[in-house]
């Protein structure tokens, strides 16, 4: 029997994880649950934002289902304390590289967006991240210069190796798609950038079938809200990947709706909204479990093989939209556990 890791963390996230288990229960697909604390929870009950504990659980696990991490009573702690390390230690400890982040306009939701109709709707599209390289896990500190000024320093790098694996995935999602891949990286400036182009395009011989294209993260941004139907699957670094996939969001109507896959290359996975803990509606039912839910159907279909129950849960979500399901940030009233049961109800 699979079992499941559900870390729900801090915020909105035991409210939108607890959406997600229900969704899954009504399945009756046969899996095992256990749960542990993570983030800010866990700091004030334990005095770490990722207890030995919960670690083990999320080796032990077939697969993590993760809620958010974000308190504000925590700013103020020292950097490694903080509730944000915990998804880091998590991507780190579990060798999670490879960050599937789809961008899709479910019908009914053209008026969310923050785009037109006709060119929301065009919106169908996956982001491929990078996420144990880049700035946030190069060297970084606050040195004083000679002039005894304080300076911020983040060291942007990748070795050829992380690139590959990652430029690899996306090839390989492409495959799935459209057989389009468009790498977006800032060549023209970033040393880091040039190597990634060049590991991009070497790696691109193994994927003749596959068609291979190039942009600058600047123009990326810019072409998501001018012609978002463009984009297929993208692959990217891990900063770049980071506001990229929260723009595209957005364009999709609502962060609320954009669910995650972050995976080791071998069926072991972690699973979440892209959304933060959103402390400021934590616990008050306003908070959309759709991504939450999303990040289920993707946990059934990449780590547990399971594509047709993926598929009943996607559905289920498109058909409570198209019937009018809609919370706060969807411009409705229904409140997270509402939302559960119209989703629920369209399984049927």
């Amino acid at each position: 029997m699979p079992l499941i890791a559900i870390l729900a963390g801090d915020g909105i996230g035991p409210e939108v994880t607890a959406e997600a288990r229900r969704v899954l229960d009504r399945l009756d697909l046969d899996l095992s649950f256990d749960e542990a604390l993570v983030g800010g929870a866990a700091y004030k009950a334990a005095g770490h934002p990722l207890p030995p504990e919960t670690l083990a659980l999320a080796r032990r696990a077939d697969a993590v289902l993760f809620g958010a991490v974000g308190d504000p009573d925590c700013d103020r702690l020292e950097r490694h304390l903080r509730p944000e390390q915990a998804i880091l230690g998590l991507r780190k400890e579990l060798g999670l590289f490879a960050n599937l982040r789809p961008a899709k306009l479910f019908a009914g939701l053209e008026d969310a967006s923050s785009l037109r109709p006709e060119i929301a709707r065009t919106i169908d599209m996956v982001i491929v991240r990078e996420l144990t390289g880049d700035v946030y896990f190069g060297a970084k500190g606050i040195r004083t210069t000679a002039e005894g000024l304080r300076e911020g320093h983040d060291e942007m790098r990748y070795d050829e190796a992380e690139i590959a694996r990652i430029a690899r995935v996306g090839f390989e999602t492409a495959r799935t798609r459209k057989s389009k891949l468009l790498s977006v990286d800032k060549a023209n400036v970033l040393e880091t950038s040039q190597l990634w182009r060049d590991v991009v395009i070497e790696v691109s011989a193994d994927y003749p079938d596959v068609a291979l294209s190039h942009m600058y993260v600047d123009n990326a941004a810019m072409q998501l809200v001018r012609d978002p139907g463009q984009f297929d699957v993208v692959v990217t670094g891990n900063l770049f990947g980071d506001i990229l996939s929260d723009q595209a969001s957005m364009c999709a109507g609502s962060i609320g709706m954009l669910p995650s896959a972050a995976l080791d290359g071998q069926g072991h996975g972690l699973y979440e909204p892209i959304h933060g803990s959103a402390p400021d509606i934590a616990g008050q039912g306003k908070a959309n479990p759709c991504a939450a839910i999303l990040s289920a159907a993707m946990m059934l279909r990449h780590s547990l093989d399971k594509a047709d129950a993926a598929d009943r849960i996607e559905a289920a979500v498109a058909a409570a939209i198209l019937g009018g399901a809609r919370t706060p940030d969807l411009g409705g009233t229904l409140t997270t556990r509402a939302m559960g049961d119209a989703v629920i109800a369209s399984l049927g």
